[in-house]
C-alpha cells in the first residue's frame, strides 16, 4: 500500500487519522463501529434515523484492516494521494482461474479486421497473458479479503429492507445535488418515471430499454439490480425545430441499427405520409408502417448526420444507476428505490475508426514504454475516457445522501469503458438490448430468455457457468452453485435450460438479498470505494493477492471468442418458448 508523504503539514494529517479512527482497536462491536455497519443503535427497526449522540458516534471510525494497513480511502482522497494508480485493473481480473476457469473472455476480445470494427483494442491475448505493469501485479481491492460476516450480524432484515426502498435519488433532486443532464423525474419507480414504450413522462429525452445484464458483475445474485437508459441530442429528436415523437423514435432505431449492424428493426406503427419519409423503403408512402429499413443517413432534424458503423453519434447520452436489490413481500426481486450509484456517458466528440485507431495506438505505445494509465480530469464534469466520452458518476456518502464522485473513484470507470477488446463505442448494455420495439421499455428480466450469444449454441449465461465453472467471476456464490451446479461442479444444463426466463437464473433469494445489501451498506458506512465496491459476503478465496506474470492465466483449450450481441431468434428450449 502506498504511504502518504510526510509534509510540513503532518499535523493535519494526524488529527485527520484520529478523528477516523485510525487506532489499534480491530473490535467487531458493530455498535462502536458505525462506519462498519448499520447496528439496532443507529437505525431503529421501525426506521427512525440516528439520534444527536448516534450521529456523534458516528464520527469515531474503525476499519477492519491489517495494522499498517488502516488509512481509510478518504484520507487519500483528502491528501491528494493516489493509492491505485491501476485502478483500471477491476477486481475480477485478479480471478484465481487455476488455468481452466475463465471469466475473462466476456471483456477481453480481438475481431478480424475485416469486420472494421471501430474497437481496435484486440487484447484477445489477455485471456493467455497477464500483462500487467509491475505496479498493477499487487491486487489493490483489499476489500475482497474482508469477511463481512460479522460487520453486517447486527443490521437486521427491517432495518435494511426500510432503507433500500428509500428514495435518496429524488432527495439528490430536491437538494439540487444531481446536475440538470442526469435528471429524471421519478426515476426511482419505473412506472411513474416512462410511458410503456421507455419514453421518459418529464419530457427530458431519456428513453429506457430492456436489454440482457451482462455477465456476470450485473447479475443481481451477485449484489445489484441497475437500468440503463439512452437521450440523443435534440435534432434527433424534432422534425422542423419542433419534438417529434415518431422522428426520434426512428432516429433510436437507426442508432441500434448502425451499432448492431442490423439491416432492419420493428417500429411503433408509423406514419410515412405526416413524415413524408419512405421508413420501410419500399417505394411508397403508407398510413402505418411497423417496420424500418437501415438507411445512410438519420432523419428529421438530424438528416444531414450520417450512420457510422458500430459508432453513436456525437451528443449521444446514456444513463445507468446500479441499485441495491429489492425484495418484494412475496419474495420478488425487484429494482430498488434506492441506489447506490448513478452513472453518466456523454460522447462530447465524434471520432472516426480512422481517428479511434490513432487513439487506441497511442494507448498500446503507452503500455509498452510501461506508462502507468492517465485520466483527465474535468472538474464537476466528471472525467476524458480519451475516446470522444465523458464519464461522471454519483454515489451514496455515509448518511446514504448521493454524492459526487472523487476523482480516484471516477477513474475506476476507465477499466471497462475506455479499452476493452468486447465493447461497443466503449459501451456494453445497448448492444445487448432487446431489438426492435419490443426492447423499448424498462428492463424486465422476466421477458428474456437465455438467448444464445452471435456464433454460439447454448444460451448465453449457461455457456458462461460452463466456462467460469461458478454463478460469479470469483465462484463463491454459493447460492448458485448449490442450485445451477452438480456435486462434481458441473452445470446442470436441462435445468438451467428449462428457467422460464434470465430472471430465474440470475435473481437470488430474499436471504441473499438482504445479505448482499447489507454487506454493500457497510462499505458505504466506510466510504472505502477506493478498496472495491463488490459486496463479497466473506473473504474471496479465488482470488489472487499477486500475480506471477510468468503463469498464464488459461490454458489455451480454455480462451474463447466471443461478440457479446445476442442471436434474439435463437430458438430456446425454455417454457416460455414452449408456450409460444
Amino acid at each position: 500500500m502506498k504511504i502518504l508523504k510526510i509534509i510540513p503539514g503532518a499535523g493535519i494529517l494526524l488529527s485527520l487519522l484520529i478523528s477516523a479512527g485510525c487506532t489499534e482497536s480491530t473490535s467487531a462491536d458493530l455498535s462502536n463501529q458505525s462506519n462498519t455497519g448499520v447496528s439496532a443503535s443507529t437505525y431503529s427497526a421501525n426506521g427512525e434515523g440516528p439520534s444527536s449522540a448516534q450521529t456523534d458516534a458516528d464520527s469515531a471510525h474503525s476499519y477492519p484492516y491489517r495494522e499498517g494497513d488502516d488509512i481509510p480511502a478518504l484520507a487519500y482522497i483528502e491528501h491528494n494521494e493516489v493509492y491505485n494508480p491501476e485502478s483500471v485493473i477491476p477486481p475480477q481480473c485478479y480471478t484465481k482461474t487455476d488455468g481452466v476457469n475463465n471469466p475473462c473472455y466476456a471483456c477481453h476480445q480481438s475481431y478480424d479486421s475485416i469486420e472494421k470494427r471501430p474497437n481496435q483494442m484486440g487484447d484477445g491475448t489477455l485471456q493467455g497473458n497477464y500483462e500487467f505493469s509491475d505496479v498493477g501485479l499487487t491486487n489493490s481491492w483489499k476489500n475482497l479479503f474482508i469477511d463481512r460476516t460479522s460487520l453486517i450480524a447486527g443490521i437486521d432484515d427491517a432495518t435494511i429492507k426500510k432503507y433500500v426502498k428509500e428514495d435518496n435519488y429524488t432527495a439528490s433532486l430536491e437538494k439540487d445535488v444531481m446536475p440538470d443532464y442526469m435528471r429524471i423525474e421519478n426515476l426511482s419507480s419505473a412506472d411513474n418515471a416512462f410511458d410503456k414504450d421507455g419514453f421518459a413522462k418529464d419530457g427530458s429525452g431519456w428513453v429506457s430499454y430492456n436489454y440482457k445484464p451482462f455477465p456476470s458483475t450485473f447479475w443481481p445474485t451477485n449484489g445489484s439490480t441497475g437500468d440503463a437508459m439512452i437521450r440523443l441530442p435534440d435534432d434527433f429528436q424534432t422534425l422542423n425545430g419542433e419534438y417529434n415523437k415518431a422522428i426520434y423514435t426512428l432516429n433510436l432505431s437507426l442508432v441500434e441499427m448502425a451499432l448492431k449492424e442490423l439491416d432492419t428493426l420493428t417500429v411503433a406503427p408509423v406514419n410515412e405520409l405526416v413524415l413524408n419519409i419512405d421508413v420501410n423503403q419500399d417505394g411508397k408512402l403508407t398510413k402505418s408502417v411497423t417496420e424500418i429499413a437501415r438507411s445512410s443517413h438519420y432523419v428529421g432534424d438530424a438528416r444531414a448526420v450520417p450512420l457510422a458503423h458500430m459508432l453513436y453519434p456525437e451528443g449521444t447520452e446514456f444513463l445507468h444507476t446500479v441499485r441495491y436489490i429489492g425484495v418484494d413481500e412475496d419474495g420478488t426481486i425487484y429494482n430498488a428505490p434506492r441506489m447506490k450509484e448513478v452513472r453518466y456517458m456523454k460522447k462530447h466528440m465524434f471520432r472516426s475508426r480512422e481517428s479511434l485507431a490513432s487513439a487506441y495506438y497511442a494507448e498500446a505505445k503507452d503500455k509498452h514504454f510501461e506508462k502507468l494509465p492517465q485520466t483527465r480530469y474535468l472538474g464537476e464534469k466528471g472525467i476524458d475516457n480519451g475516446f470522444g466520452w465523458t464519464i461522471n458518476g454519483f454515489i451514496e456518502n455515509e448518511q446514504g445522501e448521493l454524492r459526487a464522485q472523487h476523482d480516484q473513484e471516477l477513474a475506476f470507470c476507465n477499466g471497462c469503458h475506455k479499452t476493452v477488446g468486447s465493447t461497443f463505442d466503449q459501451t456494453f448494455s445497448f448492444a445487448r438490448k432487446v431489438p426492435g420495439q419490443a426492447g423499448w421499455g424498462y428492463i424486465n428480466l422476466k421477458e428474456i430468455e437465455d438467448v444464445p450469444n452471435i456464433n454460439e449454441e447454448k444460451g448465453e449465461f449457461l455457456t458462461y457457468m460452463e466456462r467460469v465453472g461458478g454463478g460469479d467471476e470469483f465462484r463463491q456464490n454459493g447460492e448458485m452453485l448449490a442450485k445451477w451446479f452438480d456435486e462434481k461442479g458441473m452445470v446442470k444444463v436441462e435445468e438451467v435450460q428449462r428457467a422460464k426466463s434470465v430472471y430465474d437464473i440470475i435473481t437470488p433469494s430474499p436471504e441473499r438479498a438482504y445479505a448482499l445489501n447489507k454487506a454493500y451498506l457497510t462499505i458505504v458506512k466506510e466510504q472505502s470505494y477506493l478498496f472495491g465496491r463488490d459486496a463479497t459476503l466473506t473473504e474471496a478465496t479465488n482470488v489472487l493477492s499477486t500475480i506471477d506474470a510468468e503463469q498464464p492465466p488459461l490454458k489455451p483449450e480454455h480462451r474463447f471468442k466471443w461478440d457479446m450481441r445476442l442471436n434474439w431468434q435463437a430458438e430456446a428450449p425454455s417454457a416460455i418458448a414452449e408456450t409460444r
